[in-house]
This record gives structure tokens, C-alpha cells and sequence, in this order.
């Protein structure tokens, strides 16, 4: 597919999720912190969409040495601002949380957080793939006003965790968020990562006939890197 490119030199990534370089966007309204790969969650994920979208608790199986079996939480009804690879807000978006926790040992934890049932709807500006090539001066844009449909996952490493606490609403008061739900569940001294992550979105065909670039996968490298975009020129 041909990508159409506009050079604007005063948009430059400003962010890396990992060493390698992929340049991460932020579909849950909420900086990443970012840590170590799961490799025995990363070896259950055949196909990133699936795995987005299952029922995880009959696939991630608690250590045999922790007490608690893996528990499943939500959905949760939830919407943030989704930033792209030049850090701007490039769309809304309105999805359900799903976390599924795995407990690992004593004082840690893996979350798997699902975003189902995804959609957005975009801001004028850069796209959200814009920054993600190597040189950092080729950019593309999205127009304003155009919808689609997202869902995708975080792998998050918990450490430092207190008293285990079951409470099946996402947090104490306030909206749900994955900051919110990691303290809700396992205390305030919890430290969380994000080690591998998957998202995909795809604009509306036919009612986005000016999209040039229809499909968008922000991922970590791990899980292929990002691809596509989400752009009218």
C-alpha cells in the first residue's frame, strides 16, 4: 500500500517504549511505565486480535505456588483521549476494561487489561502512526470527525503488591483506570509495568472514503512493532 507523506519538520516523536525504538501511543488515557516481557504470557498469544478479544481465564493458569486461582474483573465501561506517536490526542476513544490477574508468587502479579468493544473518533492533526518512522520528519495527517473501531491488550508486571484485595468493582470511587485498578486491587505501594502490548484500529470503510491509510497496529516489538496508520494524507 502507498503511503501518502507530508514532511512537516515541526512534529518529532518524543516518545520510545523500548530500546529498539517503536515509537508507543496511549489508547488508555494514561502514561506507561515500561518493564520486562512476560515470556510465559508472550508464549500463550498466537494471534494478537484472538487474544485481544478472549476469555483469558481459561488460558492463563495461576503458579503453583500462589493461593489465588486467576480471576477475571469487568467489564468496565470507560473512555480517555488516545495519544499517538507525536504525542497529541489524535483521537476519543469509549471501550470496556476487562483485566484478568495471575498471581506469580507472593508479592507479584501478572494483569492482563483487555480493551474491548473499542471505537474512536478522531481529532484534526497528526496521525497517530506519524512519528513512528525512523528519520522522524516524514508525517502524515488525520482529519477530524472520523470513526472506527479499536481493542487491544497490555501485559502488566505487578511487584511490590499488598494484601490481595478481591473487591470486584475496578476502583474505590472515581472512573476506571489501569493506574486506578493496580492500587484498588493490590495497595498503594504497588509498582506496575508494561512489558508487551497490542492495539488495533481499523476506520470505517465506506463512510471514510477519504482515509488513505485504513488500518493501524501500535504494538511493542515483541508483538511486530507498529504498522499502518490511521491518516487522510
Amino acid at each position: 500500500m502507498s503511503i501518502s507523506r507530508k514532511i512537516l519538520v515541526a512534529l518529532v516523536a518524543v516518545v520510545a517504549f523500548t530500546p529498539m525504538g517503536t515509537a508507543s501511543a496511549d489508547p488508555g488515557g494514561e502514561g506507561r511505565v515500561t518493564g520486562p516481557v512476560d515470556l510465559v504470557v508472550a508464549g500463550l498469544i498466537a494471534n494478537d486480535d484472538v487474544f485481544s478479544l478472549a476469555d483469558l481465564t481459561t488460558i492463563l493458569v495461576a503458579s503453583p505456588t500462589s493461593p489465588n486461582a486467576t480471576r477475571r474483573y469487568g467489564p468496565y465501561e470507560s473512555g480517555s483521549p488516545d495519544s499517538g506517536t507525536c504525542g497529541n490526542n489524535w483521537a476519543e476513544d469509549e471501550f470496556d476494561r476487562v483485566f484478568t490477574v495471575r498471581q506469580t508468587g507472593p508479592t507479584t502479579f501478572t494483569v492482563v487489561q483487555q480493551f474491548k468493544n473499542g471505537t474512536f473518533v478522531t481529532n484534526a492533526g497528526a496521525s497517530p502512526g506519524a512519528c513512528q518512522f525512523d528519520d522522524n520528519s516524514s508525517t502524515l495527517l488525520v482529519a477530524g470527525g472520523l470513526t472506527g473501531t479499536m481493542h487491544g491488550y497490555f501485559v502488566i508486571s505487578v511487584t511490590n503488591a499488598g494484601t490481595y484485595n478481591t473487591d470486584p468493582e475496578c476502583v474505590a470511587a472515581g472512573p476506571c483506570t489501569t493506574a486506578g485498578f493496580i492500587e484498588h486491587h493490590f495497595g498503594p505501594a504497588a509498582i506496575f509495568t508494561v512489558g508487551t502490548f497490542f492495539f488495533h484500529y481499523a476506520g470505517y470503510d465506506g463512510t471514510n472514503n477519504v482515509l488513505v491509510e485504513h488500518q493501524w497496529k501500535n504494538a511493542s516489538d515483541d508483538r511486530g512493532g507498529n504498522q499502518g496508520d490511521i491518516a487522510t494524507e
